[in-house]
């Protein structure tokens, strides 16, 4: 059985370690932050301590065997529930996925330090800190390098539509999510087409730029936000 003082110094290995997440939650103003990770934290870690030793005066009997990591197990797939509030559908967005991620990790890390396994629970902090925060850098320049495109392209009239774009350049027509076309303002025999492209790097649109412009019909393309005056024919 645990000493008073080893049960105290895990609990407070856990808030503490718990903490040190939640920190990195908190600053960014997400619903589940400091308390929440660290009561996260701390509950997992009792609850390893009551599944490994709060049950030695029943296993004193005789013909009575308990497996000690079923409490620990029903931790794992309780947490769950925090971890779906803290989700939410915002439009076509859904954010909070890594909250509820963290806390889902957080209460392995409490978990791991009510088991007493200290190097783990402080290593797995210590990676999750690097995940949330040293990570996010280049996730944000890696997804700003992938984002929305939008060309505005002038066109004689019929001559631009999804199945001309889909035969000119191929499979990149799955990324369009906008498609609108409407009668040119300069010329009545013409088109003005709003073409929206998406997860597309700057050299992959460079590229298709290029296509488009030498699609037949097409007299002229600017590229939304800095206009392109390259044209063609």
């Amino acid at each position: 059985m645990l000493s008073n003082l080893e049960l105290i110094a895990r609990l407070g290995l856990a808030a503490l370690l718990g903490g040190a997440i939640g920190f990195e939650r908190e600053r960014l103003s997400w619903a589940a932050g400091l308390r929440t990770h660290m009561l996260v934290c701390v509950g997992a870690c009792l609850f390893m301590i009551v599944s490994a030793f709060g049950f030695m005066d029943a296993l004193a009997h005789e013909h009575v065997s308990l497996d000690p990591s079923r409490v620990a197990a029903q931790v794992v797939s309780g947490i769950g529930f925090l971890g779906a509030g803290s989700i939410l559908l915002r439009g076509e967005i859904v954010r909070g996925l890594t909250t509820a991620a963290s806390l889902w990790s957080v209460a392995a890390v409490g978990l791991a330090a009510g088991g007493g396994l200290y190097v783990a629970a402080v290593a797995a902090t210590v990676i999750i800190l690097i995940i949330l925060a040293g990570i996010k850098p280049l996730e944000r320049w890696y997804f700003s390098s992938r984002q929305r495109r939008e060309v505005l392209i002038g066109a004689e009239r019929g001559r631009l539509t999804l199945h001309v774009l889909e035969r000119e350049i191929g499979p990149v027509t799955a990324r369009i999510s906008t498609f609108i076309v409407q009668h040119s303002e300069e010329a009545a025999s013409n088109d003005e087409v709003l073409i929206a492209f998406s997860r597309m790097s700057e050299n992959e649109f460079r590229d298709l730029a290029d296509k488009l412009r030498r699609i037949p019909g097409v007299l002229k393309l600017e590229v939304k936000g800095r206009p392109d005056r390259r044209t063609t024919r």
